[in-house]
């Protein structure tokens, strides 16, 4: 039932944080702040989210359509203060011009802005009027539909490859630089382009980490009491959205987009040249088009989608109904939508946000579960390649080049000698050369941790205009046409037409078996060599080169270059590191209305703040901050600080002693005592896989395991994450079976890891959660390279707070937000209650106390020895259960 009180629709009664989450969020909105906003896991975080936002947006469109009317009636008002902006010497009549002027053109685009929302209004209106009626029709005649779809595809394919005799589309248009270009040729192109595409509606644009999280939000907006009403569209990769069984069955992703490409490139040539009648005499296989991708249909399921909330599987299967393609569908409902729901990727990225006509000038981002955004951001920008995959890319442009000579304008052919001669120096980088097979070319095995310029003069390709390169690669998309002519002639050398053993056959033959020894195994690789190269392959890494070049064209310092030489060319590769995410989050934070970052668990903020808002050019009074406790009462949580075990032994988890048997020991009697008075499930988490294996392996030979195992069953985390559901599915039902039977065993123990699988996005909410047991700090490793440049970076260029280092704030930031994430897996809402235990006295430390959440940090407690905090956690365990037990029955 909805609730009145306040100004927001909620579906209930709203918590007092709730409230106040609302109020400032609202705030945020309406004075176009960058909001930091934590709510911890289980105080309904996404229903606030949602009611407030859609809240702001309702009265933003109210508001815009009453100044419209207002204008409208009485254009007189418009802009009644303008005169005072005007300079002194201008004369009077100048300036009632100019005002005149101003006001006729506001009003003017008022009127054109109306019209269009009227239109939007009635267009909409009529779909949800019609949308059962053409839904039922479509049904009725879906059969007759599809086989006469079948049968006019498999036509228009065995005439599509007739149309291509000269292989047209495998060659890269005309090539004109921007320094050639004329001003008016590309001002008349950037026209064209604006007028073609629809106006975009403000809107929400909410993205989160995973899939399941936004089918989550999903489902909480059609639930909440916007989700009759909201236009919401719900956007996804090809993988997840595609319905032609011939495309998704590719696996690959990469191979996934190709194909959807190539096969839209398929329809449009088809569609220009309907016309031609002329009969032309077959060549190969017919090109296929997708049948899942006519323009009506896509048209109709666009309006559909924005009438209806719809999830991703909701949306595979109107798509199958219909057989028409959610992916196209969706992105086709951007502009007149309210709300898109959006991976990472889809929206951090600029040219993934390019693509997918995604605008967001004077538009609401939010960023939900963001704990880890500047981490996100520099992985999303980080790039790395092989040499296997440099070589073969230099291998097929060489061909593509040679083959298609006499047809490329000269520029084309500058751009590609300029790409060919990059791709020789990043090989030469790697201690290798092109033209010969990798996997035969030996390297003399070591790292090297370059900055970009130096990286560039050690390719010896500093003399490329790296920023030209990268536009001949967005503007000729030769990545695409190679893909293309890599997928045409690979397997050319096994096609034999006997009426045509000619020159070009002989020619194409002989490029197509070259072409697939790029790809094919020596016979004497070694089985490691085999195990690289029996990874799923693209046509052309042409793409990956293309990434990687583009990340070159970073600031110097805000990105560093990782050489890798392996035993052989083949496995040696190229990473490309962002040492600096503001900036490319700078221009969301600029183009944007307002942005919202939430999260469970932000903390620390400052560090934050300083590494992406700041340095993204945000100033302190742009910054909203909220945070807010949980619903739980203090009494339901008990944080404990164990300093030491049961024998007395200090514990501190360092490399120095944490894999010394007193310890292993120590902490398996730790764990053994919280078993026997903990009903329920405990789960306890390792800073590493490594160091879980080398524990358990101890506590098998010494008989802990066994002991624990008489009390809980034991559960570890797998190592593979499709056998995550089935290994939590047995952990629930073994607590249940447990808790029914009263005698025995008392519940079950998880072994998982920090930054594993169950440490992120897993809920052990009441039973399967009772005690949270952390061993030791989950550190990062100091060593690896690219933390110590990350680490260097921002001493350098980040502020020292109370002269403590950056780069040393960084380290112990990294391992508080991972253990934040993994404690905050317990509490799920108001009823719930756990016990979190923090093995490692380093925990009691001013400084990492300060960086646990607030609700938790309040109520932790420090015992320097085992026994008053064993007393507390039986004390609280056989409280609790009787305080559950009430709440349980308080339910039904």
């Amino acid at each position: 039932m909805e609730s009145k009180s306040g100004r927001f629709p909620f579906p209930f009664q709203p918590y007092p944080i709730q409230e106040s989450f609302m109020e400032a969020l609202y705030t945020a909105l309406d004075q176009g702040k960058i909001g930091i906003f934590e709510s911890p896991t289980g105080t309904g975080k996404s229903l606030s989210l949602i009611c407030g936002a859609l809240t702001w947006l309702r009265d933003y469109e109210e508001k815009k359509k009453q100044e419209a009317a207002k204008l409208l009636d009485r254009p007189e008002e418009c802009d009644a203060v303008k005169e005072e902006n005007s300079q002194l010497s201008e004369p009077d009549w100048v300036s009632e011009f100019v005002q005149k002027k101003a006001e006729r053109d506001m009003v003017n685009k008022l009127k054109d802005e109306e019209l269009k929302r009227k239109k939007r209004e009635e267009r909409l209106e009529m779909i949800r009027h019609n949308a059962q009626l053409r839904y039922a029709v479509k049904r009725k005649a879906s059969e007759d539909d599809e086989a006469v779809k079948l049968l006019q595809l498999s036509r228009e394919g065995v005439e599509s490859e007739s149309h291509d005799p000269e292989e047209e589309g495998l060659i890269v248009a005309e090539y004109e630089s921007d320094d050639e270009a004329t001003p008016k040729s590309r001002l008349c192109d950037d026209d064209d382009d604006e007028d073609l595409e629809e106006d975009h509606v403000t809107k929400i644009y909410y993205c989160s980490r995973t899939h399941s999280q936004l089918a989550q939000f999903v489902h909480e907006v059609q639930k909440s009491p916007y989700g009759a009403a909201v236009r919401l569209v719900n956007l996804g990769s090809r993988q997840n959205l595609c319905i032609n069984p011939e495309v998704i069955r590719l696996g690959n992703v990469q191979m996934i987009n190709d194909r959807c490409l190539e096969m839209q490139k398929n329809k449009h040539e088809k569609r220009e040249k309907a016309t031609d009648l002329e009969p032309k005499r077959r060549r190969g296989d017919a090109k296929v088009t997708c049948a899942f991708s006519g323009f009506e249909n896509l048209m109709a399921m666009r309006d559909e989608v924005l009438v209806k909330v719809r999830d991703v599987e909701q949306l595979l299967q109107h798509g199958r109904e219909s057989h028409t393609c959610p992916y196209y569908s969706t992105r086709m409902a951007i502009p007149a939508a309210q709300v898109v729901v959006l991976p990472y990727q889809s929206l951090l990225h600029a040219s993934t946000r390019k693509a997918s006509g995604i605008k967001l000038k004077d538009q609401i981002v939010i960023i939900d579960e963001a704990h880890n955004l500047t981490d996100t951001i520099s992985a999303i920008h980080s790039t790395e390649i092989s040499g296997a995959q440099l070589c073969r890319a230099h291998s097929q442009l060489s061909q593509y080049c040679e083959r298609y000579r006499s047809r490329l304008k000269a520029k084309n052919l500058m751009y590609i000698k300029q790409i060919l001669f990059v791709l020789e120096g990043l090989v030469r980088t790697l201690g290798g050369k092109v033209g010969q097979n990798p996997n035969n070319q030996s390297c003399q095995a070591g790292s090297e941790l370059l900055t970009i310029n130096d990286f560039l003069f050690k390719g010896q390709v500093d003399n490329i205009n790296l920023f030209k390169v990268q536009k001949y690669f967005e503007k000729s998309m030769i990545s695409r046409k190679l893909c293309g002519f890599v997928e045409k002639y690979e397997g050319s050398g096994v096609n034999t037409h006997s009426s045509s053993k000619n020159k070009e056959n002989r020619r194409t033959e002989g490029l197509g078996r070259f072409l697939q020894t790029l790809q094919n195994k020596p016979t004497d690789v070694s089985e490691q060599e085999v195990a690289v190269e029996d990874k799923p392959n693209m046509a052309s890494p042409m793409m990956l080169v293309e990434s990687f070049l583009f990340a070159l064209t970073n600031a110097n310092k805000d990105g560093r270059v990782m050489i890798q030489r392996q035993a052989c060319l083949a496995q040696s590769s190229l990473k490309f590191l962002l040492l600096n995410a503001a900036v490319h989050f700078a221009r969301i934070v600029e183009e944007c209305r307002a942005v919202i970052i939430a999260g469970g668990t932000m903390q620390p903020v400052s560090d934050f703040k300083e590494q992406l808002l700041f340095s993204a050019g945000v100033t302190q009074d742009r910054i909203l901050e909220f945070s807010c406790g949980h619903v739980i009462p203090p009494e339901n949580i008990l944080p404990i600080i164990l300093c030491a075990g049961p024998s007395g032994q200090q514990l501190e988890f360092t490399f120095q002693t944490r894999d010394t048997p007193q310890m292993m020991e120590e902490t398996g009697r730790v764990l053994s005592n919280l078993c026997n008075i903990v009903p329920g499930g405990v789960v306890c988490f390792f800073p590493s896989y490594e160091y879980e294996k080398r524990i358990l392996g101890h506590w098998e030979s010494t008989g802990v395991l066994q002991r624990l195992q008489s009390k809980k069953k034991i559960f570890q985390e797998p190592k593979k994450a499709s056998q995550v559901e089935q290994v939590l599915s047995d952990y629930s039902k073994c607590i249940q079976r447990c808790s029914n039977a009263g005698i025995g065993q008392t519940g079950a123990l998880l072994f998982s890891v920090v930054g594993g699988k169950m440490s992120e996005g897993i809920n052990f909410s009441d039973e399967l959660g009772r005690c949270i047991v952390m061993v030791g700090m989950p550190y990062p490793n100091i060593k690896s390279p690219e933390l110590q440049e990350k680490m260097a970076y921002l001493d350098k260029h980040m502020p020292h707070i109370s002269g403590k280092s950056p780069g040393k704030a960084l380290v112990e930031s990294l391992c508080m937000k991972a253990v934040n994430q993994s404690i905050g897996r317990a509490i799920r809402h108001s009823g719930d209650y756990a016990c979190i235990v923090l093995c490692d006295h380093r925990y009691a430390r001013t400084g990492t106390l300060q960086k646990l959440p607030q609700w938790i940090r309040s109520s932790t407690h420090t015992h320097t020895t085992f026994g008053p905090a064993f007393a507390s956690v039986r004390r609280v365990s056989i409280l609790h259960i009787v305080q559950y037990v009430v709440y349980v029955l308080s339910t039904f």
